[in-house]
Order: structure tokens, then sequence, then C-alpha cells
């Protein structure tokens, strides 16, 4: 597997990742395309793969890669929200986090007639990264601002078969861009003439990134997520919670959305909660059944998926018990009680910040009354 298989070619860096020379040489680090692969953490059958390959041919790999996608996927924009300058060094002090934003599910040939005019901008902006994913489908590739592609599956010989037709070699021990010291730089830092030809007639707001992914953002009616809430479903995941959700007569309506779409609707509840809720009694329980779901499902799941599951939301459980307080009562209405919905902490007590509306409904309850 460490051997080439093809000749190495000459590698081409994105414009706006420019890596320092070697202090001793003065020479350009070395930099050859390739990949590595794990087993992801907590997962007997899902992968990792991380790889390296010229500017010049990623519109064609994510093009391959949209094969696996079963017709449509969801797009991912990464940038800085706030102008940050022309250009920063990988080692500066102030260490600015950029945004993540997702598309709605969207055909493919829907996002792509939208993303396409955007497309080298994306891939040689020093700020911007961007991805293409189906979590039905157990696939995800993404190209950061480090210019690194990542790429999460459950199939990983369909990865190795698509990077192997890109000439790219397995190497466990690959050199990546981000290992030596480097700049990132926006596409107004560089002289017009250095800029692809396809970028020349484009004026200068057009080139500035904070425009054009705000522009994208828009077009495809994208929403910014939470970062703290990172995971991977598998396909094989996605299928047995949908066979899980298909048997139950409540939740069948579940059963063919991404699960992963019902784990951040709870990551946002909670964060709502935690900011201070502002919608009435009612919407407050209908947020208590999305845990509901995902605690049906934990309950029905061979270990495997229930132990990766409990992993996701371990973090997002425990900041919502932080802000339940008289948890002496429960909240359940009376004819949910007799399905034991009670004996769940999410249950117990009411969030801290209730806005007007839920409190109003509390006091109209009875729950204030001792």
């Amino acid at each position: 597997m460490n051997q080439p298989q093809h000749p190495l070619r000459p590698f081409d860096y994105p414009l706006g990742f420019r890596p320092w020379r070697d202090e001793l040489t003065g020479r350009p680090h070395p930099q050859d395309e390739g990949y590595t692969y794990e087993l992801l953490e907590n997962s007997r059958d899902a992968y990792r793969f991380h790889a390296v390959l010229s500017a010049g041919r990623i519109a064609e790999l994510f093009r391959e890669f949209s094969r696996f996608l079963g017709g449509e996927a969801f797009f991912i924009l990464e940038f800085y929200e706030e102008q940050i300058g022309g250009s920063r060094t990988a080692d500066g002090e102030e260490r600015p986090l950029p945004t993540i934003y997702y598309s709605p599910y969207l055909p493919l040939d829907e996002l792509f007639e939208a993303v396409d005019p955007y497309l080298t901008r994306l891939i040689h902006d020093g700020f911007v990264g961007f991805g293409l994913a189906n979590n039905r489908e157990g696939m995800e590739l993404f190209y950061s601002e480090e210019k690194v592609l990542t790429c999460f599956t459950g199939n990983h010989i369909r990865i190795t078969d698509l990077f192997h037709r890109f000439g790219l070699r397995h190497d466990p021990e690959l050199l990546f861009p981000t290992d030596f010291g480097h700049d990132h730089l926006s596409l107004l830092w560089h002289p017009r003439p250095e800029l692809p030809a396809d970028l020349h007639p484009l004026t200068n707001p057009e080139l500035d990134y904070l425009n054009f992914c705000r522009e994208l953002t828009e077009s495809l009616d994208m929403y910014p997520v939470e970062e703290s809430l990172s995971f991977f479903l598998s396909k094989r995941d996605q299928d047995i919670i949908e066979d899980i959700l298909a048997a139950h007569g409540d939740y069948a309506e579940f059963a063919e959305d991404d699960f992963g779409n019902l784990l951040f609707d709870w990551n946002d509840f909670v964060l709502e909660c935690e900011a201070g809720f502002t919608g009435d009694l009612w919407e407050y329980r209908q947020g208590l059944k999305l845990r509901d779901v995902i605690q049906y499902v934990l309950d029905q799941a061979p270990e495997a998926q229930r132990e990766k599951i409990l992993d996701i939301i371990a973090e997002t459980d425990q900041r919502f018990q932080k802000i339940l307080t008289d948890q002496r009562k429960r909240i359940d209405l009376p004819d949910e009680q007799t399905r034991g919905a009670q004996e769940h902490f999410w249950y117990h007590g009411v969030v801290r910040n209730p806005g007007a509306e839920l409190r109003r409904d509390l006091i109209r309850s009875g729950w204030y009354r001792n």
C-alpha cells in the first residue's frame, strides 16, 4: 500500500495557502499528493480519511465524490464572519473562530448550479473551507481552509478506489501542508494577474470572501451550526435507526429523516433554553419530545449504536440537567405519565430562565403552587 502506483506529479498549492521556505536551505518544503485513513473513535465501521490533492483537481474530485451521495446532499461552508485582514500566519497569537453553515438537502444538479460560480474562489481563498455531505448515505467530504481534504465514510473501499483513480497513494507517513509553517492569504491579497483566469473579470468586492460567502449562504438558505456538536453516523447506523423508528407507531414519521438532524434539533433546543426559552408550554413540551424519540432509539438500538449516540448527546444532556430547577415536580401531562416518561430527567423540573410565554403558561397550569 505504501508504494506509489502512479508517477508523482508536481504539487500546486491553492493561492490562499503559502508555505514558508525551509529555514536552512531556503527551498520550498516538498509536498506530495496522497492520503491516510483510520477507523473513527467509538466506531467499528466508519473511517476518517485525510488527503492532499493539487488545487487544480479539487473541483473534479468533488464531482466524482458526489456520485456516492444518492442524488442529493447538503453543502457545508466555513468562513470568518469578521474581516481578519488579507493574510494571517499559522502561528499568529490571535486565532479567531470561523462559523460553519449547512444548507438544506438539495438535488445535486441544483446544488452544483448554485455553487459552480463560486467554486474557484472557494478553492483558492485561504480563509474558506467547504464540503458536501449526505448523512443518510454516511458520506462527507470537506476541503478545509488549511487546504486538506477530510472524508468521513462507512464505505472505505469506495473512497480508496476513488483516490486510486485520482492517482493518490496511501502513505501513513504523509506530511500535510499544515506540518510546515505557512500563511493564509485572501484572494484580494494577490495581484490580479496571479489569479486564475476565470477570476480576472471579477471586481474586488466579488473577490472578498465575506461578500461571496454571504451571497452563497443566502442563495442556498444556509444556517449556522453549533461547532461543538460534531459526529458521524454511518449508513449502517442510519439504516438500523430507520428500522427502529419505523416500528414505532408514533415515531415512524421520523424513520426516513436524517437522525443526525434530530440530534442537532435537541442540541438547538437546549441552547435556546440556556439563552432563555421564548416559546410557550406546548412548544417547550415539543422540545422535550425530541429527547423522547432519541431515548426510544437508545432503548432499542444494538450496543454499538447505543454507545455512539450516548456519546454524541452526553454533553447536551448534562447542560440541560444543569439548567433544570424545581426538579421535585414533573412537567409532563397527566395522560403521558402512564408511559413511563416521568422517569426521564428532562421531565423533572423546568428550565431556570423561562420566557414570558412559558412562565405565563406555567402560572396558569399551577406549576408554582406548592
